[in-house]
């Protein structure tokens, strides 16, 4: 014990600024015959970090999220641990780590083994921000959050209460500050401290509790649930990247219809997705829209439920597709070409949306690359079914437009007529594309037969895929 408390002493780095502890109240130790967490479900290397930090004399705990996922019988996806050693502390510890962020620093440690890399993230507890002078805005934002504080106050600090329970895998104990084990059991999600005051702290919190409602299926309790709908304009303040991470969390929850009812009911879906004021409409005019987004939304989610991975790509360019219709028929009404009224059309789109939640450009390069290929599955004869085969997005464009099928908008017998070319051998893709042609009554003349590459495999569409 007392060799621990020494090289505690010693590896303080005297540089840090720690803010004073306040009088947060003592945790509620739950036992393993309480908490019951299977120990099976918990990530061994996140067991190995806290076991190195303790082994060198720091606290450490498995916090957060995964403490709540690990409390209802799921295995968590990610694993965050916290600590009372610095963020320079934690990266002497361990080979694979480095800083992450300025405004709340925190350190990841990876682990490469079988499958992906795993990181598991450290961070230090925070102290409680009343009196911190230049670390708070105005209005209640929080701006830099790096003044370290003791676990109760890292707890205080912390959201939810389902969010602010400590799990100790070599004592197999749960520290609950704040009831969050009471409220998983009545299933309520309910904010620590004042929820105004936490939501000004940071205005994200709004879309988290949404989000973690869908997901959880808990109700937020009333004080919870007040303030959001007075307060929604403080989302205009939050930085569009980090806007634009907590929407894409939300919309990939594996239960994203869900949380879209849930922004309506908390009134805070116009301005963030412009085209959720249309989906979220119940007139006639907008059910085309609604069917076309709760499909692809439903078909996301089903792919996240079963450990699928899904593109941020393919889930955008469905959400905005319909106001990308509406003015791709704009455009044609007043004489435009169809390829011209389309792209002018994507421009129009992509402008309106980033008036709200800036979506990042890696992904609308996704987007626009499978709005093109959309008019290119009519044109079926020629070389062009063999170009479009060999996009590297092929795969993207095809269940989009298996989409448009579902839902009516395109002619079904079109992406029928695309699933038999894929299955069929050279011979039957002539006969396809034969047919195709008399069907359109294209009278071109027949281009001259070439030795064809094998075309390549195309697995059955399972909606938003990679």
């Amino acid at each position: 014990m007392i060799t621990k408390f020494i090289k505690r002493i010693l590896r303080r780095d005297p540089m840090v600024k720690h803010a004073h502890a306040s009088n947060t109240s003592a945790p509620k130790r739950i036992p393993k015959k309480s908490h019951r967490i299977d120990p099976h479900l918990l990530s061994k290397n996140a067991v190995k970090v806290t076991h190195t930090l303790q082994q060198a004399g720091y606290e450490a705990f498995i916090v957060g999220g995964a403490v709540r996922d690990l409390a209802l019988g799921i295995s968590p996806k990610d694993f965050d641990v916290a600590t009372n050693a610095t963020p320079d502390q934690v990266q002497r510890l361990f080979r694979k780590a480095r800083l992450i962020g300025r405004r709340f620093q925190i350190v990841h440690v990876t682990f490469f083994g079988k499958g992906h890399p795993e990181i598991i993230e450290v961070s230090t507890f925070r102290a409680l921000l009343d009196n911190a002078g230049d670390h708070v805005a105005e209005s209640g934002r929080i701006l830099r959050d790096n003044v370290w504080g003791s676990q109760g106050e890292d707890a205080a600090r912390r959201d939810f209460t389902i969010n602010a329970m400590y799990y100790d895998p070599s004592s197999e104990t749960v520290l609950d500050y704040h009831g969050g084990m009471a409220d998983m059991q009545k299933k309520t999600l309910r904010m620590i401290g004042d929820p105004a005051k936490r939501y000004r702290e940071d205005p994200v919190r709004m879309l988290r509790a949404v989000r973690f409602a869908a997901k959880t299926g808990f109700e937020l309790d009333s004080a919870t649930r007040e303030p959001i709908a007075k307060l929604g304009q403080l989302l205009n303040d939050v930085p569009s990247a980090r806007l634009f991470d907590e929407i894409l969390k939300l919309l990939m929850s594996g239960y994203s219809w869900r949380a879209i009812q849930g922004l309506k009911e908390a009134g805070l879906h116009h301005g963030l997705l412009p085209l959720l004021d249309h989906i979220l409409d119940e007139g006639e005019d907008s059910k085309g829209a609604n069917d076309f987004v709760k499909l692809a939304l439903a078909n996301t989610d089903e792919r996240i439920q079963s450990g699928k991975s899904v593109s941020a790509g393919f889930l955008f360019a469905t959400l905005l597709w319909p106001d990308l219709l509406r003015n791709w028929k704009a455009n044609s009404s007043k004489g435009m070409t169809n390829i011209p009224a389309l792209h002018d059309a994507m421009d129009d789109t992509i402008a309106t949306q980033s008036s709200g939640m800036t979506i990042q450009r890696r992904f609308e390069s996704d987007m626009r690359e499978i709005w093109s290929m959309q008019p290119r599955f009519e044109r079926r004869v020629g070389r062009y079914p063999f170009r479009l085969i060999e996009s590297p997005r092929f795969r993207a464009g095809y269940d989009f437009m298996l989409l448009r099928c579902a839902t009516g908008e395109l002619n079904p017998a079109i992406g029928q007529w695309w699933a038999d070319f894929i299955a069929a051998d050279p011979a039957g893709q002539d006969e396809l594309m034969a047919s195709a042609k008399n069907e359109s009554g294209n009278t071109a003349s027949p281009v001259k037969r070439r030795r064809r590459r094998k075309t390549k495999s195309v697995a059955p569409p399972e909606g938003a895929a990679s």
